[in-house]
């Protein structure tokens, strides 16, 4: 005998109606309409990555209370789930299958900050249809029908800070980052544009070192031999976590000013400068779509508003807690205009879904899941801040698939029907299936 294949949408009218069949009430179909909106919160509180991640647990958690606040939404509360994946990335895929499968079971899980952790949880919420809103910068070449990706794609962060220091004169790129995918495929795509711009492959130095990485003293020394050539330098860097702490360190220990070599990162923001001191790095800068510094209203308010939850007037903001902040309130206005928090109807109506960013304007949802976001340069101050010395006109809409990779530039993703594709091949209009143009 065949087995039934219902979709999701039919299942649920199905049970619907054979709870009418078996006597269930009006009334306890009404409580069940009643019962808590569930989400998962899926960052680490402890290990390497707990120095950027608690903090994102933290806002989630004042953004569902201001939500509640408000009234809930559909007329329920919000219940956060919080778990704590503590830095290991097949601990993050377990904590995704019991978030979205456990007794607990959520709506939507909003987490994780590394390349790789996110690659664990990517199979589990494609297997159980949960919805992932990722909020951290990434090396794009991917594309899935269960992950909003509110961080930013390289064309919306790397490929222009690349761009803005060929236009300060620098001639030579010490790329140095942690060894996962994030930094190893934006190097790729990094290498690849050099080298179309007439880089040659002598003045491209490429170093990895493990995630919580803390002896830097023989590798700064390497990028201060490689800077000396009589060439202007700068090191771009895809360090994560607290490895970052020691670098910097090291770089002020060994007197490598921003003047002789700047460093332009890529993970590093307000958060991770708290813990350093932040004197000899003045004019080092980072690449994001925000900074705390922006001078908006709306920045102005979330700033008073996340202070008087952390009830500390030092608690700072940073990128990835604007990206939650728009991934969040995308993921409101869309069960509201899907009327349920079911996933399906929820992804269907989250393209297009355009809510306020903190910058003061505001970022779309596009057909790849990727948003629009502005580009941002920002220099590091004596206290710890970041000054904008340059922003894009315009926002970016992120793009899934480099065009400076062969394999992937003339791949778009559009999950609308009919095309419901993350890798079409606009050359042949094909949907192509299989794995990632660029792996780990």
């Amino acid at each position: 005998m065949g087995s039934l294949s219902l979709s999701r949408p039919l299942l649920m009218g199905a049970l619907l109606s054979a709870g009418a069949a078996l006597g269930l009430s009006d009334d306890a179909r009404a409580e069940a309409d009643r019962d808590p909106i569930r989400v998962g919160i899926l960052h680490s509180l402890s290990g390497t990555m707990a120095i950027s991640e608690s903090t994102l647990k933290d806002e989630m958690l004042m953004l569902i209370e201001q939500q509640n606040e408000r009234g809930g939404l559909l007329g329920r509360q919000l219940e956060p789930v919080v778990v704590d994946p503590a830095s290991d990335w097949p601990l993050f895929a377990e904590q995704a299958r019991d978030l979205l499968s456990g007794d607990d079971r959520v709506d939507v899980i909003f987490g994780n900050w590394t390349s790789a952790s996110r690659k664990a949880v990517l199979p589990v919420v494609e297997e159980l249809n949960g919805l992932l809103f990722y909020p951290v910068q990434y090396e794009g070449e991917e594309s899935s029908d269960n992950i909003f990706y509110t961080g930013a794609a390289p064309n919306q962060q790397a490929i222009p800070a690349v761009e803005y220091l060929r236009e300060q004169g620098v001639e030579r790129w010490a790329l140095v980052g942690t060894d996962y995918v994030y930094p190893r495929t934006t190097n790729k795509i990094l290498e690849a544009w050099l080298k179309d711009q007439g880089v040659s492959d002598d003045d491209i130095m490429v170093n990895y070192t493990p995630f919580g990485h803390s002896d830097w003293q023989s590798i700064v020394s390497s990028i201060a031999s490689f800077g000396g050539q009589g060439k202007k330098t700068a090191v771009i860097s895809t360090i994560n976590g607290d490895a970052n702490v020691p670098f910097y360190r090291e770089l002020a220990n060994q007197g490598i000013s921003a003047s002789d070599i700047p460093v332009m990162a890529f993970s590093v923001g307000e958060q991770e400068l708290t813990g350093i001191d932040t004197a000899p790095l003045v004019g080092h800068m980072a690449a994001w779509n925000y900074f705390m510094s922006v001078d908006s209203d709306a920045n102005f308010d979330f700033i008073d508003s996340w202070l008087a939850y952390k009830g500390d007037d030092s608690a700072v903001t940073n990128d990835p807690m604007e990206a939650h902040y728009i991934g969040f309130n995308m993921w409101v206005e869309a069960v509201k205009k899907a009327g349920t928090p079911e996933v399906d109807a929820v992804r269907d109506a989250i393209i297009g879904v355009t809510v306020p960013n903190l910058s003061g304007g505001s970022s779309a949802m596009m057909p790849n899941h990727h948003i629009t976001k502005p580009v941002m340069i920002g220099e590091i101050q004596n206290d710890g801040q970041f000054s904008v010395v340059w922003q894009t006109p315009s926002n970016i809409a992120g793009d899934a698939w480099s065009d400076y990779l062969p394999d992937s530039r003339n791949l778009i993703s559009d999950w609308r029907a009919p095309l419901h594709c993350g890798r079409l091949n606009v050359a042949s209009m094909t949907c192509e299936d299989g794995e990632p143009a660029v792996s780990q």
